[in-house]
């Protein structure tokens, strides 16, 4: 399993009322892949551009996708524009991809024998790693998970646990969350102010 199963794993098995938007959801899973090609040696970063390293394929169709997505030509790809560029649909990829895996099972019901209600992960190796993972503070997950509001952000300097090429990647993941929020914050304040216009208030 790599960060972003687990971070989707955590994400479904949220507490209720830390409901995660998907598009968050989606640039976090996209910084979750850079962090585990950085651990491959897949690329490195410069600053904070992705220099891709020799392709090859690494077992995990999603993170191999990634990998033959990355801009392999200067000037090199920035880590916010990875986000945007890769982020765009990955929540739904993921979810799609561990569902035709069985991972992931839908909750039914006598009315509707099709499964097509509320996601739940099955009782599954794969969601015991990740809620490990998850219960143990590793530093990576932690992060993700607090940068689309699963939880608080860690207590511990995450600077010292982790490199910083992770690190660069984790702040822009949170850069990324906090301008995706004010865009929603800013559109919701101009459909409210449109709709104030019709009621003629």
């Amino acid at each position: 399993m790599t960060t972003a199963q687990d971070l989707l794993i955590t994400a479904l098995d949220a507490e209720p009322g830390r409901a995660v938007e998907q598009g968050d959801l989606s640039l976090a899973l996209a910084g979750a892949e850079l962090v585990d090609l950085i651990d491959a040696q897949a690329l490195t970063l410069e600053g904070d551009h992705i220099v891709p390293g020799a392709e090859w394929t690494l077992g995990d169709r999603l993170l191999d996708g990634a990998v033959s997505s990355l801009v392999r030509q200067a000037p090199y790809e920035s880590v916010e524009d990875w986000l945007w560029r890769r982020g765009r649909g990955l929540s739904e990829a993921y979810h799609a991809e561990l569902e035709s895996e069985g991972q992931v099972t839908r909750r039914r019901h006598r009315w509707n024998p099709l499964g097509t209600g509320r996601a739940e992960w099955a009782d599954s190796p794969a969601r015991h790693r990740a809620t490990d993972r998850r219960t143990s503070g590793e530093p990576v997950l932690a992060v993700l998970a607090a940068a689309v509001g699963i939880h608080d952000e860690p207590t511990e300097e995450v600077a010292d646990l982790v490199d910083d090429a992770v690190v660069t990647v984790l702040a822009a993941v949170h850069h990324a969350v906090t301008e995706l929020d004010a865009v929603r914050q800013r559109r919701s304040i101009e459909q409210a102010a449109f709709d104030n216009i019709w009621r003629g208030q």
